[in-house]
């Protein structure tokens, strides 16, 4: 008798439509990469908790809040939210949490027109080095 054991570290589910997290759940503890770009996301209720995923791509979907629901991957490098429905710095107030975030991407999200947007998040997130690309300096 055989058993096979796999691991996957990386997942890319790229334009599978799907308006909440559904399907994914801690059998994908080892993941460490992420995609759910342009999927139709406007919820991260019942993210499953990813204690490896360091890197989360959710781009283009509209997520306009729930940040929070993250908690249980406390290791993310690197969050992208390009393209969602954020208009407020206080949507991203959960993301305090994440002490190794280094890279965020909210680019052409409505956040990103605020007076001292730049200033403001970098403050909120001082671990922060990049912010739609662009470091801290």
């Amino acid at each position: 008798q055989i058993h096979v054991y796999f691991q996957i570290l990386e997942l890319n589910l790229d334009s599978c439509r799907a308006p909440s997290i559904d399907g994914l759940s801690e059998e994908f503890s080892e993941l460490e990469s992420l995609s759910l770009i342009n999927v139709g996301l406007t919820s991260l209720k019942g993210f499953p908790s990813l204690p490896k995923l360091q890197k989360l791509e959710l781009s283009d979907n509209r997520i306009q809040s729930g940040l929070q629901n993250l908690q249980g991957c406390p290791n993310l490098t690197h969050l992208s939210l390009s393209g969602n429905k954020i208009k407020e710095i206080d949507t991203l107030e959960p993301l305090k949490n994440f002490s190794e975030l280094k890279h965020l991407d909210l680019f052409n999200c409505e956040v990103t027109q605020l007076d001292d947007y730049r200033e403001q998040v970098f403050e909120l997130l001082p671990n922060l080095k990049y912010l739609d690309g662009f470091d801290k300096n």
